[in-house]
């Protein structure tokens, strides 16, 4: 029998939404955005996100199917301080286009859904990243604008509050250290299109891997990614092998990042 406990925190109305950014001014937004998030308040999260402008209705119509750089914020402070909290957001660059305001915090969490039908092919990369670096940042410029369907994108998650005071070796989760975890979610419906595709996710992942940490967060792991096992868990590997070895010895829970007992 497992069980596990949850400490729960009641969360009503959040304040944020998506914004869009001008592909020339994405290089601005992302360097903005690895000082701001440094040290914003606990309250607030948010990342930015390559994205094809879907046929949404705050998009400008004649902007339908371009890329952009997107930004997702969530404030889940005082509702009555969201305004001023995304404010710098606002004072960065020029937004395109936005959905952003008071909304139930189950509408922001499920928004994207409508891009993610069944049926997708998939192939993902990830990896942790320690500083989002110059380098770093021009990797993205490169690669990000050229995302290639609307159904994919790029997300590049913040680490940081409460994943910090928890230490590498209390959980399986390794890479506390770390500050953001970018995840190059390949996805398409055309099985036609899976070379072209795959190819956009490996060119982009083979020029941010050597500028990020070599293990990443195992849900946006690919098939093919088995032998970064060790990598993604660090020190904990060991450890993790001995409970599998305990509760799964014939390894009957195979169709994963395995770790094999």
């Amino acid at each position: 029998m497992t069980s596990l406990e949850f400490r729960l925190h009641p969360v009503k109305d959040i304040y944020g939404g998506p914004m869009f950014f001008e592909l020339k001014d994405a290089a601005t937004v992302l360097r903005f955005y690895r000082e701001f998030i440094a040290d914003a308040p606990e309250h607030f999260g948010g990342f930015p996100a390559w994205q094809i402008a879907p046929p949404l209705p705050f998009i400008p119509e004649d902007r339908h199917g371009e890329p952009f750089l997107a930004f997702v914020a969530c404030w889940a402070g005082p509702i009555e301080e969201g305004e001023r909290a995304l404010k710098p957001l606002h004072d960065v660059a020029q937004v395109v286009a936005e959905h952003v305001g008071q909304m139930p915090y189950p509408a922001l969490n499920s928004a994207f859904d409508g891009l993610v039908p069944p049926g997708l092919q998939h192939y993902w990369k990830a990896n942790f990243v320690s500083e989002l670096t110059d380098e770093a940042i021009d990797a993205h410029l490169a690669h990000g604008p050229k995302v290639p369907v609307v159904n994919s994108t790029v997300h590049i998650y913040p680490i940081n509050g409460a994943a910090h005071r928890v230490a590498p070796d209390a959980t399986a989760f390794a890479y506390r250290d770390a500050n953001f975890a970018t995840v190059i979610a390949g996805m398409w419906p055309e099985p036609a299109q899976n070379d072209a595709n795959t190819k956009w996710v490996r060119d982009y992942y083979d020029a941010t891997a050597p500028l990020s940490e070599s293990g990443g967060y195992v849900n946006f792991m690919a098939g093919d990614d088995q032998d970064r096992i060790k990598a993604n868990y660090r020190g904990n590997y060991d450890r993790l092998v001995e409970v599998k070895r305990a509760y799964d010895p014939d390894n009957l829970f195979h169709l994963n990042q395995n770790i094999r007992p």
